[in-house]
């Protein structure tokens, strides 16, 4: 599938320092950051460096080290903060949407990382 990846989106813009943030973690592939709205007190957004506009076309297309880097910069950012069950945390939630229906408002995939709260179920019955 082919995706259009639009480069006057808010990531692009960040990452091409346009736009501050608030960096929480850069590596090579990813940067991760504060979101500037947080819907819970740990509210961190993981982005990759690459075009890449859902999780399925980061999973299809991205390189394994970039896929490798991404997700391990978001486990060390689990460590870090101390929120992970394992690190003695009450938890967290990871959380990616993924176009229209699921209400995606950046198209540069991003995964959410939730904490610092209860949270709730995630879907409530239709």
């Amino acid at each position: 599938m082919a995706y259009a990846y639009d480069d006057q989106n808010i990531f692009a813009k960040i990452l091409r320092g346009e736009i501050p943030n608030d960096t929480v973690m850069e590596t090579e592939h990813t940067l991760a950051f504060n979101d500037i709205r947080p819907q819970a007190p740990v509210h961190v957004l993981v982005i990759p460096k690459g075009a890449y506009v859902t999780f399925d076309h980061f999973a299809a297309d991205a390189s394994e080290a970039e896929i490798a880097d991404f997700h391990r910069v978001a486990a060390r950012i689990v460590a870090e903060a101390g929120i992970g069950p394992g690190e003695g945390g009450a938890g967290y939630r990871t959380l990616s949407n993924a176009g229209e229906d699921a209400v995606q408002e950046v198209p540069h995939y991003h995964m959410h990382i939730l904490a610092g709260r209860p949270l709730g179920r995630m879907l409530q019955p239709a």
